[in-house]
């Protein structure tokens, strides 16, 4: 692909949000962007928008890869562009604190779920849309945009609203409560049993305990 940049709309439909979402991600430094001389407009460089989709393990577009980066049909950051596991095994878990994410990842791995991590309300915008998972684990207290904000983010987008969403979580059980009547689909306290986890997600994702 010859072109060096891309309007906040061609990043938006990229990554299946809002423009105005871009626009929020360039205001608070998480897309580095420019602006055109007397306009204003923003527009994102090719590079700079490969920088986010690597740094938040999202996949990259096939006509935005690198020639160097496809090898075989597969994208060597880690994507592959064909032959994706179906969604029913895609977990996204959503976890500020890494060993925490760490711990909830490798035991779902061990189950062959395929797993990502979003480390704030921000990545998890983002992964929802780009990665399109049929459960999450979603923890209240994460940084920037809050748990609950993320969980009407996903009821309220057409697209995401069947996503599964297992709230993961040591605060007061009045507020997890409230948080399956503002939409999510259960909630297992902290600190929780490995296999109580498996269970759940593996009930909220179809599949046969």
């Amino acid at each position: 692909m010859n072109k060096r940049a891309l309007t906040t709309g061609e990043v938006a439909g990229y990554l299946g949000v809002n423009f105005r979402t871009v626009i929020r991600w360039i205001e608070r430094g998480h897309l580095q962007a420019y602006q055109l001389p007397g306009r204003g407009d923003n527009r994102v460089t090719v590079e700079a928008f490969l920088d986010f989709l690597r740094a938040n393990q999202m996949p990259i577009p096939e006509e935005l890869t690198p020639a160097d980066e496809v090898v075989a049909g597969e994208v060597v950051a880690g994507e592959v562009v064909a032959g994706e596991e179906s969604r029913a095994r895609r977990v996204l878990v959503v976890e500020d604190e890494a060993p925490m994410a760490r711990a909830i990842e490798r035991v779902l791995r061990q189950a062959d779920f395929e797993v990502r991590i979003a480390g704030d309300g921000f990545a998890a915008g983002a992964q929802f849309s780009m990665f399109q998972p049929a459960v999450a684990t979603l923890d209240l207290q994460i940084p920037g945009m809050g748990g609950l904000d993320v969980l009407r983010f996903v009821r309220d987008t057409e697209r995401l609203r069947d996503t599964k969403i297992l709230v993961v979580s040591a605060m007061p059980v009045d507020q997890l409560e409230a948080a399956v009547t503002a939409g999510a689909d259960g909630y297992l306290e902290k600190p929780f049993r490995n296999e109580d986890l498996l269970a759940r997600v593996r009930a909220l994702a179809g599949m046969e305990a």
